[in-house]
C-alpha cells in the first residue's frame, strides 16, 4: 500500500528487514534487540477532521479536529479505528490536513489556493470511493507529490448526488505546480485518460456560490 513514495518505501522495507534479522535469532536474542517503541515518522504532521452536518449549529462548530499523527504507525492505528468514507452518513466529510491548517477557504494557508476535484457517481461508493480516499491519503503523507509543500490536504464530500475528493493546493498562481499535482493524481488513482479532471479556485468557488464554477486548469 505503500507504493506512493520513496520515504514511504524505506519505512516498509525497514520493518521487513527487521523481520529478517529477528527470525535468524533466537527468541531470548530476540528480546534484548527489538525496539518496539520504534516508529517510522512521516515529513509532516497531519490531522483529521470530521464535519457533522447537524444544522443546529454553525458550519465551524460543525468541523471537529479529530486526531493528528506523525508516523507511519501512528496513521494505520487511527484508520483502522474510524468509518470508512463510504460508511459516514450524507452530508458529511472527512478532511486531511498538515496540522496548522484548518479544512477552510479562509484559512491563510487556503485562501489563494484551489483544488482538484474527483467526482464520483453514487455507484461508485461501494468500489471506488475507499480506495480512492485511502490511495490519496497515503500519497499525501508520503509525500508522492514532487511539489508537495504547496499540497495543504484533501477532503472527501459523501453526498446524495455523488461523493467528491478534493486535494487542496496552497498558490493557484503557480501553474506549472498545480498541474504537476493533478497529473501525478490522476496517475495514482489509475484514472483514466479518457477522464478529465479539473481544478477549482477556491475564490471562483466562493464568489460563483449555487451556480457551476468552472475549471482553471485540467488534466
Amino acid at each position: 500500500m505503500w507504493g506512493c513514495t520513496s520515504s514511504a518505501k524505506m519505512s516498509t522495507n525497514s520493518l521487513e528487514n527487521e523481520n529478517d534479522k529477528n527470525e535468524r535469532q533466537e527468541p531470548d536474542q530476540m528480546i534484548d534487540t527489538i525496539d518496539y517503541s520504534m516508529k517510522h515518522p512521516l515529513q509532516n504532521c497531519w490531522t483529521l477532521w470530521y464535519f457533522e452536518n447537524d444544522r443546529a449549529n454553525t458550519w465551524e462548530k460543525n468541523q471537529k479536529e479529530i486526531a493528528s499523527f506523525e508516523t507511519v504507525e501512528d496513521f494505520w492505528s487511527l484508520y483502522n479505528h474510524i468509518k470508512l468514507a463510504s460508511e459516514l452518513r450524507q452530508g458529511c466529510d472527512y478532511s486531511l490536513f498538515k496540522k496548522g491548517i484548518r479544512p477552510m477557504w479562509e484559512d491563510d494557508a487556503n485562501k489563494r489556493g484551489g483544488r482538484w476535484l474527483i467526482n464520483l457517481d453514487k455507484k461508485q461508493r461501494g468500489n471506488d470511493l475507499d480506495r480512492f480516499w485511502l490511495d490519496v491519503i497515503l500519497c499525501l503523507i508520503g509525500e508522492a507529490f514532487e511539489n508537495s509543500e504547496d499540497v495543504c490536504g484533501a477532503v472527501v464530500n459523501i453526498r446524495g448526488k455523488g461523493d467528491k475528493i478534493g486535494i487542496w493546493t496552497a498558490d493557484a498562481m503557480r501553474a506549472a505546480a498545480v498541474i504537476e499535482i493533478g497529473r501525478k493524481l490522476k496517475d495514482r488513482l489509475r484514472i483514466s485518460p479518457k477522464v478529465t479532471i479539473g481544478y477549482q479556485v477556491h475564490k471562483d468557488t466562493i464568489d460563483k456560490a449555487g451556480s457551476v464554477t468552472k475549471n482553471s486548469y485540467t488534466v
